[in-house]
């Protein structure tokens, strides 16, 4: 069946220096030799410049606000989009995702403020966390149809994983419908000053290239 064909893979890494000095717009061609099938992938990872980046939408959309678990007035939005946060108070993050149609290795990734910590609720040392009245696990459109929590032969989560580290929490699904969904988690804000949140952001592991993140966030913890 593979007499005569191969299955090895290369990879060839193009540095973006190479690509300026080249000058103005330039073709990438692609030529196989043999009567077998090439498969290939062409991805391009970068840093950007400005740290106020825009949301992005290339497949998913992606949407993230902060909210007060204890008192309404822990935490405020100012007219320009920033965010006022009290120190001590808990904050509820609540992320979501939009996609646009089905969708597999999914991961969904929130980048905290230096100045909140997680509140793990599978910790022993965890205080009580309210709930969210489902929030955080129910699909809100699922083609023309909705769930809810706890729907026959549907899971209570979206997701099948989730991790809570140091700086982000993390949620992953190995395959998505088309819809809307729902991810939050509650943190404390600890440490009192002025941070730069980088965008939450949702992607295909295996697929980088269809993504969407929010924007860049500004926090202040007083």
């Amino acid at each position: 069946l593979f007499r005569g064909r191969s299955v090895d893979s290369n990879l060839l890494n193009i540095p973006m220096s190479y690509l300026i000095e080249q000058g103005g717009a330039s073709n990438l061609i692609f030529d196989k030799q043999g009567a077998g099938r090439l498969y290939y992938r062409i991805g391009m990872k970068y840093a950007p410049k400005d740290l106020n980046l825009k949301p992005a939408d290339y497949g998913f959309t992606v949407l993230r606000k902060y909210e007060a678990v204890d008192n309404a007035d822990d935490v405020k939005q100012n007219t320009d989009g920033s965010w006022i946060i009290k120190s001590g108070s808990r904050v509820r993050v609540r992320l979501t995702m939009v996609a646009q149609a089905r969708r597999y290795h999914v991961a969904l990734v929130d980048l905290l403020p230096a100045g909140l910590e997680i509140l793990n609720p599978e910790l022993a040392v965890t205080e009580a966390i309210s709930n969210d009245n489902g929030g955080n696990t129910s699909v809100i459109e699922y083609g023309s149809n909705s769930y809810g929590r706890g729907f026959y032969n549907w899971r209570w989560t979206w997701f099948e994983h989730q991790n809570f580290r140091d700086e982000r929490a993390e949620a992953f699904s190995s395959l998505l419908w088309e819809g809307v969904y729902n991810y939050t988690y509650v943190a404390r804000a600890t440490t009192p000053g002025q941070f730069v949140v980088p965008p939450a952001k949702a992607e295909e592991m295996y697929h980088p290239e269809t993504f969407g993140c929010t924007g860049t966030d500004f926090v202040k913890v007083e």
